[in-house]
């Protein structure tokens, strides 16, 4: 690729550069994030809470840091406090600090339900739009640091 004086002026090299260092970013990141692993008792632990109240059926390969507890699972409302208390119960865990100021209390949304039950779930442009939809506010790795810390902050 060859640049001209006149696309140098217009920034056209540094447009060029910042799109390719954007794509780059996009690309590691996911990477990055699937690099360190769920810990083992917590993937049984989300694994077995769901199939125990029938709240989804969880495949536990889908597990990832980064899925969300009240978008993904499906586990809002109230649902979501007895499941945080099953699990500090579970790991010990000292939520006497936690609050939801810091998340935003996840109530989930009539819309993502109603594109779930025509849809599914499965598929990537479904969950791309439930994210557009309805910002998840709590993830698997809030719930791993609490494991590494023993504080649910």
């Amino acid at each position: 690729m060859r640049f001209c004086d006149k696309d140098l002026k217009k920034g056209g090299f540094y447009a060029t550069f910042q799109k390719s260092r954007r794509l780059i970013t996009q690309m590691i990141t996911p990477l990055l994030i699937q690099m360190e692993e769920i810990n083992p008792q917590l993937k049984e632990f989300i694994v077995n809470y769901c199939s125990k109240y029938k709240i989804r059926k969880v495949d536990p390969c889908t597990l990832s840091l980064d899925t969300s507890i009240d978008l993904d699972l499906d586990i809002v409302d109230i649902e979501i406090d007895l499941f945080l208390a099953e699990f500090a119960e579970t790991f010990r865990i000292d939520q006497s600090k936690f609050s939801w100021y810091k998340y935003g209390y996840p109530t989930g949304s009539a819309s993502v339900k109603v594109i779930r039950t025509v849809f599914g779930y499965k598929a990537q442009w479904v969950k791309k739009l439930s994210n557009r939809i309805y910002k998840p506010r709590f993830r698997v790795s809030n719930l791993q640091d609490a494991v590494t810390s023993g504080k649910l902050v």
